[in-house]
């Protein structure tokens, strides 16, 4: 299990510095998004990975951490603001210029 995650991690940081490379805003946008579930699920993660366990003290038993679910939590609220605010931004600079380009030095 921790080999699909840590895949899944990896899969998501790459495509999302891919996407964060490129020359038009609604890639950045997206690659943006993924690189934050990127973060989110390794930050899920890092409070142990356990499969039928109870999330709070049984007794007897292991538990998994709060901590991490509650700042992925909070990490989710955020990046969807961000990412409304960016949306916003974006379609701003397309409507001033008529096109998404993010390089500005170049034609359109």
């Amino acid at each position: 299990m921790e080999l699909l995650v840590a895949s899944t991690i990896g899969l998501l940081t790459s495509v999302g510095i891919y996407l964060m490379l490129r020359l038009r805003t609604f890639p950045v946008i997206l690659g943006l998004t993924f690189l934050s579930y990127a973060v989110n699920i390794f930050i899920f993660a890092a409070g142990r990975l356990a499969v039928n366990q109870p999330p709070i003290i049984a007794k007897g038993a292991t538990y998994a951490d709060p901590l991490p679910q509650a700042l992925v939590l909070t990490a989710i609220v955020i990046s969807f603001g961000m990412t409304a605010v960016i949306v916003i931004m974006s379609l701003g600079g397309y409507l001033e210029s008529g096109h998404d380009k993010v390089d500005m030095d170049g034609e359109p």
